[in-house]
């Protein structure tokens, strides 16, 4: 059986942690800024984990 690629667009979303946790960053930050708040603003430019229902299809797409 061939190796599992990599699906390049997840890779470019996801992030794996060394304990196999799947890093992701927020939406909402390229634009329409002005309206929304500092503290918003900051929150949104910290990474997040992605949700446990998400983590065996996001995990299928990087194998590595």
């Amino acid at each position: 059986m061939p190796k599992m690629k990599t699906h390049r667009g997840a890779a470019k979303r996801f992030k794996k942690t060394k304990t196999g946790k799947i890093k992701r960053f927020r939406a909402f930050t390229s634009h329409l800024l002005e309206k929304k708040s500092a503290k918003r603003k900051r929150r949104l430019q910290k990474s997040d984990l992605i949700s446990a229902a998400d983590m065996k299809r996001v995990k299928k797409l990087i194998p590595k």
